[in-house]
């Protein structure tokens, strides 16, 4: 069963996502139980690669309210754990120019918690009009099929 904690809205309103990847995270102390509440922002959160690990930099998960005075820092980076093949092969195409990788949820799956990297390329400004643009038009076409279907 899969509860998502969070999600990354503004990952695909930014940018391309060409492939997603599943990875679990390192989490201490009482930071599970903040991210089981729902106390997670991943607005400007990404992966790195560094030292053969990918660190998870940007997530805000806020203290535990009823957690000791032993809580971790909120903007921490985090450690994600991946297979050494993963690793490499990630690192070679954010090696590529214009290539990154963005979290876009964070969740739990079978009491674990997880995160959905997404391999993403940016879009530019004139992309992002044109995203919205034909959002719309998809609204106001499923609107006129709702309302030709009511009469």
């Amino acid at each position: 069963m899969i509860k998502v904690a969070a999600t990354n809205k503004k990952a695909y309103h930014d940018y391309y996502i060409e492939s997603t990847l599943e990875a679990g995270i390192a989490l201490q102390g009482s930071e599970v139980k903040s991210v089981r509440l729902g106390n997670v922002n991943l607005k400007d959160s990404y992966a790195v690669v560094k030292n053969g690990e990918i660190l998870l930099v940007g997530a805000h998960i806020a203290p535990y309210e009823k957690g000791s005075y032993f809580n971790p820092d909120a903007k921490r980076m985090r450690r994600l754990l991946l297979h050494k093949k993963e690793i490499l092969k990630l690192k070679q195409k954010v090696a590529e120019k214009g290539y990154t990788l963005v979290v876009t949820k964070m969740y739990f799956k079978d009491g674990l918690v997880k995160v959905e990297l997404g391999l993403a390329k940016g879009k530019e400004g004139h992309d992002k009009r044109n995203a919205i643009r034909e959002r719309d038009e998809k609204r106001m076409a499923e609107r006129a099929v709702k309302e030709s279907n009511y009469r």
